[in-house]
Formats: structure tokens, sequence, C-alpha cells
């Protein structure tokens, strides 16, 4: 799945190929959000989103980190403001993307990110993740 953000990495275009190889019952934590993402199709889901709200992505490292996980390290901005993203993924046994963690920072830029959150899956079953953003 392509989607419309700038992502580059060292020049070239950018897609995370762990986002389409993500186990069952994979999770996905961070600040950003409460709780834990779980299952494939709402993480998916939810990192999709977040590349949508992302006004480009510009990866200062994305590859292998110790002998199960992937990182990534990159800036970005919403609405404007900055932020600075590190995403840790480890792999199961069977090569499935098992948890991402992803940190986000400044906390302004997350609340930021978690307010366009909210506001993109008000109304859906992920909207309890967001429903506390001030």
């Amino acid at each position: 799945m392509e989607v419309s953000v700038a992502s580059t990495y060292q020049g070239k275009p950018y897609y995370p190929a762990w986002l389409d190889n993500l186990a069952d019952d994979v999770t996905g934590e961070g600040p950003a959000w409460d709780g834990a993402i779980q299952g494939a199709q709402a993480v998916h889901e939810v990192v999709v989103a977040a590349r949508e709200i992302y006004e480009f992505q510009d990866f200062r490292y994305a590859g292998p980190c110790g002998d199960n996980s992937f990182l990534e390290d990159y800036a970005s901005a919403v609405h404007g403001a900055p932020l600075c993203v590190v995403v840790l993924v480890t792999f199961n046994a069977d090569g499935k993307a098992q948890r991402l963690i992803v940190n986000h920072r400044p906390r302004s830029s997350v609340l930021e990110l978690s307010r366009a959150m909210l506001e993109r899956f008000i109304g859906t079953p992920l909207a309890k993740h967001w429903e506390g953003t001030p």
C-alpha cells in the first residue's frame, strides 16, 4: 500500500516492508495513544493513518537492530509541529513483525499528533486509544 506522504531514506523513496508482514497478534505501543493497539488490521490501519497525517518522513536510519529487530529513526511534522520519531519493530520466530514500539517527541508535537489521530479515528473502535487527548 502506497501513501501520499514523502518518505525518503538516503535520497530514495521509503516504504516499511515490515508493515506488510505483521503477525496476526501484533501489538503497537507508544506515548501518542493509550493502551496497546492489537492485531494486524488495527496496527496496519494506525500506522497508515499516522503516515498520512505526517507532513513528510525524513529518515536518518532504517535498518536492522540486533538479531530480530528493525529500527527506524526519522523526522517529521504534524500541522507544522516538528516531530522526531524512533520505531522499534521486533520480529517473531516466523519473521513476522510481532511488536512495534513507536516513540515520538517532543511532547507538544505528540499531543498534536494525538489530536489528529483522534480526529481521524473518531466514531471507530480505535478512537478509544485517543479519547483522553487534551
